[in-house]
């Protein structure tokens, strides 16, 4: 059984809400942890709190803020491919799990399914800290006060953060693992293969507005996703113009990666 804790902020209403939700669920062996900054600005927390030494993952669960303030439930990994304006470094991202983040999409869509849950399920690109050196996830509720509030949403979040219990890596030896360039934030082509296609598991996903492509960032990414990944995949018309299209496919190659497209995926 994976080996997780779940953290969050005491000035987060909506992380805090989820941990509530979190005693329905029977936990005795996952840390359920408190922050009192920010969750973003605990840099280097599993470094500085012995209940996380061991553990083999960490789900921090957050508020998601944005200025529409849809509602919607949202996962992503942590880090900065350029500047660190809301935790963490310049450049740098936190190691994060192909295969756990396609198993919580995928809970966390079937969950709420389950309840009825009428709004956005969405992956987001990499974004934001803090910087740790254990694999992570965000998990969210967003987009605003209301959302916060929502006890419905907070209660998906945390059974599908008690489902993590059954995540068993050894099962998904079948599905190959990658990289993610290209597109918007919330990236709807990459949502649909994670959640749909059995054949591929995306981790880090680097965004049309983090583009141009360098090979710093892109072995960032790589070495930044715990499976050692089998391929890029591209959004390719979200690469930018033709100029940011042959940088990307020309870091890609150098690197000796295969790559494929969303549209030539099905999903």
């Amino acid at each position: 059984m994976i080996k997780f804790a779940v953290l969050y902020s005491k000035k987060d209403e909506a992380g805090m809400n989820i941990a509530e939700q979190l005693k329905e669920h029977f936990l005795p062996h996952v840390p359920i942890i408190e922050l009192s900054k920010e969750s973003i600005f605990n840099e280097n927390i599993d470094e500085k709190d012995e209940r996380l030494k061991n553990m083999d993952f960490i789900i921090f669960a957050t508020k998601h803020q944005s200025k529409e303030g849809i509602p919607s439930l949202s996962l992503h990994a942590p880090g900065n491919w350029r500047n660190a304006d809301f935790g963490g470094k310049p450049g740098k991202v936190c190691t994060t799990s192909a295969l756990a983040l396609k198993f919580l999409f995928q809970k966390l869509n079937e969950n709420a399914q389950k309840e009825n849950y009428p709004h956005k399920i969405t992956l987001e690109c990499t974004h934001h800290g803090p910087l740790i050196n254990k694999p992570c996830c965000f998990i969210e509720v967003g987009s605003n006060e209301e959302g916060w509030k929502d006890k419905k949403a907070a209660a998906i979040v945390a059974k599908t953060i008690a489902d993590f219990q059954n995540f068993n890596p050894a099962t998904t030896d079948k599905i190959k693992t990658a990289i993610g360039i290209g597109g918007p934030h919330y990236c709807s082509n990459f949502n649909k293969i994670q959640l749909n296609s059995k054949e591929y598991a995306i981790s880090h996903i680097i965004p049309e507005y983090a583009l141009p492509l360098t090979e710093s960032l892109l072995k960032e990414a790589i070495e930044k996703t715990k499976e050692n990944p089998d391929l890029i995949i591209l959004d390719w018309k979200g690469c930018g113009n033709s100029e940011s299209r042959s940088k990307v496919i020309e870091i890609i190659e150098k690197l000796g990666i295969e790559y494929e497209r969303t549209e030539r995926i099905e999903k």
